[in-house]
């Protein structure tokens, strides 16, 4: 049977053509689709259970964003030669999708729900990350799974004063501001970027350009739908409710729970046991023979204990640990508190710790880079950790999950800005952040810690970089709201906005926001931003009164490296003979040398754990790499001996002929005894020979010359009588 291949189309407002066509592909999935941009294609697949499993209370969503490598017309790396477990950038593409889909079910919605987005071909100028959602949200659109969309998602840059939707790579390199956003036809549900340190209102003009071209796309959608006939969702029933139950325990325990947070306390496990005793009070209340659903229960004093400490912070003026709206918890900090680093810092807000390292290294430390539509590396590595502990909890070491991949990448952005360019930090940095407590904002006191432990190990840094991550709790129905700085876990689990931002003094590097209510306005968004950036500024100078600047010098225990430049056609001299010459200065040396072919020149990056290290290998390439100059004189060594004179290597690789007639001013006869193979000699270069290159050295230049001698009849010692006359 012949598909019914159903196509929408719209265009950019730079003319491309961003197409999405259902029925084709995957017909036996509860929806799919192909969103095309130039030759870059991604099939979206969702499937939805029919029913919930048995006392589910949440959305068991995963999204899965994978780049075939056939798509790019290439092969997987590796032993299996097959596309394996998501790579980090895959995982974060992933996520991006995740977040901005994942507000939009109901809160009763609680079947398995996969999403499946596939790279299947690639192209350099459609970058496929900006469209991941566009095809994650069509796919609904065309099943009959609930889903209160539809979404989109677009990339927003600003170069050279425009704000451009969907760039090319190349526009995307030159940016000073790089933005992902998401949001439905009225609200903006998500943004993540990085920027240069741009202002407030950049970051806002930027995204309300995102949302125009969103407003289109989610319009689009709308018309699939309809063309495809789902505009009828199904129908389910994820919940029992007990409206008795729940009017009993709202009658009861409400009150208690409100007057509890009242009761404040800046400890959230003081916090907790409050809540837990009057939960427990409950359960333990019931006889044995109860009909009553425990589960059910625990959802409604879940609803309690949100909308409490909610109506609490809105009522008293003031949060749950006492602070005021704006105010920032007790910060101190701590730098070279691990002496073996190359650079570690303490960063510690409230009950939030981060203790962070950073290790320099060589660029043979880089991460390289092998995925579908990149290869290449990373000389910037940042990993952030979660171990249980710092939440009080036990579980297992598995690695790093998404959260901490996608934790990690927002505070590896947020630094990223002001670290050193390569000319000036050759440098691979490695920072590691270890959350050994966690209440809130782990991921922004990784960006405090991490600036703080690359000016402890001497990195040259732009400007320090601070992170806040900002609150919201509001009410609708009165239209009461609190914007709150430096939110707590809790805040962040019973709030209606989770918005980090990053910066230095002098602007934003790098932000991350996800909105849970509808109706949130740009009036609103200015706020948050302009509150953030004064407590980012406050943090920034709790920080300064640790450490206020980068150090002079690197630590004594860390790399040194040396950078020089040498000719081109000098490469392969310094390289050797299958790498003879290299790997032995490398062995006597210690140091580590890398060389890169850069224009029309080598780069040579030296590397070693002392100054000398590093010194003596810069002189011996340094040594090899120049160019020998007629009337220099040069310390040599005898390489070998012939009877009419001795070849003299008077620069590394570069032999000369010291000619019998050169090395003493005296006549001599013969070479035997005069040098020895292997003996050093000073020598000076007298001339280059244009049409060989060959060099001829003399010793004899650099002697005293001999005063000559006169014998009695007036002729030089050791001449014979001149005499004029011609003989008869």
């Amino acid at each position: 049977m012949q598909p019914n291949v159903i196509t929408k189309s719209f265009r950019l407002e730079d003319g491309r053509e961003i197409t999405i066509e259902t029925g084709k592909l995957a017909r036996q999935a509860d929806g799919a689709v192909v969103v095309r941009m130039g030759n870059t294609m991604l099939l979206a697949t969702v499937v939805s259970a029919l029913e919930a499993k048995p006392d589910v209370d949440f959305l068991p969503l995963s999204v899965d964003y994978q780049e075939k490598f056939a798509s790019a017309g290439r092969i997987p790396g590796g032993f299996l030669k097959r596309e394996g477990r998501l790579s980090d950038h895959e995982i974060l593409i992933s996520r991006l999708v995740d977040r901005a889909i994942r507000p939009m079910f109901s809160d009763d919605y609680h079947a398995d729900t996969q999403i499946n987005i596939n790279l299947i071909s690639a192209d350099k100028n459609a970058l496929p990350d900006a469209l991941a959602a566009l095809a994650a949200s069509a796919a609904l659109a065309v099943s009959d799974i609930p889903f209160n969309g539809p979404i989109s998602e677009v990339r927003v840059i600003k170069l050279e004063g425009q704000y451009l939707i969907n760039p090319t790579s190349t526009q995307r390199e030159a940016a000073v501001l790089d933005l992902i956003v998401a949001g439905t036809l009225d609200n903006i549900l998500m943004v993540e970027g990085e920027s240069k340190e741009v202002s407030e209102d950049d970051m806002l003009e930027a995204i309300a350009a995102a949302h125009a071209a969103i407003k289109q796309q989610c319009q689009v959608q709308l018309e699939l739908m309809e063309a495809a006939g789902k505009t009828q969702k199904r129908t389910y029933n994820h919940e029992d409710n007990d409206p008795a139950l729940k009017q009993h325990l709202y009658d009861t325990y409400y009150k208690r729970i409100y007057d509890a947070i009242a009761d404040i306390s800046d400890n959230k496990n003081i916090r907790k046991e409050k809540y837990k005793a009057i939960k427990d009070e409950f359960f333990n209340s019931l006889p044995e023979d109860s009909t009553v659903h425990k589960p059910m229960a625990n959802r409604y004093f879940s609803e309690m204990h949100w909308k409490a400490s909610r109506d609490f912070t809105l009522d008293a003026g003031k949060r749950v640990d006492g602070r005021r709206y704006d105010e920032i918890r007790q910060i101190w900090s701590e730098v070279d508190y691990l002496p073996a680093a190359h650079g570690s810092a303490l960063f510690t807000r409230g009950e939030t710790q981060s203790l962070t390292t950073v290790t320099l290294g060589t660029k043979l430390d880089e991460q390289l880079i092998d995925s579908a539509m990149q290869v290449g590396s990373h000389k910037f590595i940042l990993h952030y950790n979660f171990p249980g502990f710092s939440t009080g909890e036990v579980k297992p070491n598995r690695g790093p999950g998404r959260r901490e991949v996608g934790h990690g990448n927002l505070a590896l952005r947020a630094l990223k800005a002001v670290i050193p360019a390569h000319d000036e930090n050759p440098y691979t940095i490695r920072i590691v952040s270890d959350i050994l407590e966690s209440n809130g904002s782990s991921s922004m006191a990784t960006v405090c810690a991490g600036a703080l432990a690359l000016m402890d190990a001497g990195v040259k840094i732009k400007s320090p970089v601070s992170g806040i991550a900002m609150g919201m709790i509001s009410d609708a129905e009165t239209g009461r709201y609190a914007i709150l700085s430096d939110i707590l876990g809790d805040e962040d689990h019973l709030g209606d906005m989770d918005f980090k931002v990053t910066g230095t003094a002098e602007g934003i590097t790098a932000c991350q926001m996800d909105i849970k209510v509808d109706g949130l306005s740009f009036d609103i968004l200015r706020q948050a931003l302009l509150q953030a950036r004064e407590g980012r500024l406050h943090i920034l100078g709790k920080m300064q009164e640790t450490l206020a600047e980068a150090r002079a010098e690197f630590k004594p225990h860390a790399p040194r490296f040396v950078v020089l430049t040498i000719p081109k056609d000098m490469i392969g001299a310094v390289i050797g003979p299958g790498g003879k010459v290299i790997q032995e200065i490398q062995r006597e040396t210690g140091a580590t040398i890398i060389i890169e072919e850069k224009g029309d020149v080598g780069v040579v990056s030296i590397f070693g754990a002392e100054g000398e290290a590093t010194e003596a290998a810069r002189v011996r390439i340094a040594n090899i790499a120049a160019v020998p100059e007629v009337g220099e004189v040069y310390e040599g060594k005898v390489k070998s001996i012939m009877p009419f004179g001795a070849f003299v290597e008077f620069m590394p690789g570069k032999d000369g002929l010291l000619h019998i007639s050169e090395i003493k001013w005296e006549r001599l006869e013969t070479m035997e005894g005069v040098l020895e193979q292997g003996e050093d000699i000073t020598v000076k270069l007298i001339e280059i020979d244009r049409k060989t290159g060959k060099y001829r050295l003399s010793r004899k230049v650099l002697l005293p010359k001999p005063e000559r001698k006169e014998s009695g009849n007036g002729a030089a010692e050791g001449r014979p009588p001149r005499n004029n006359r011609q003989e008869s």
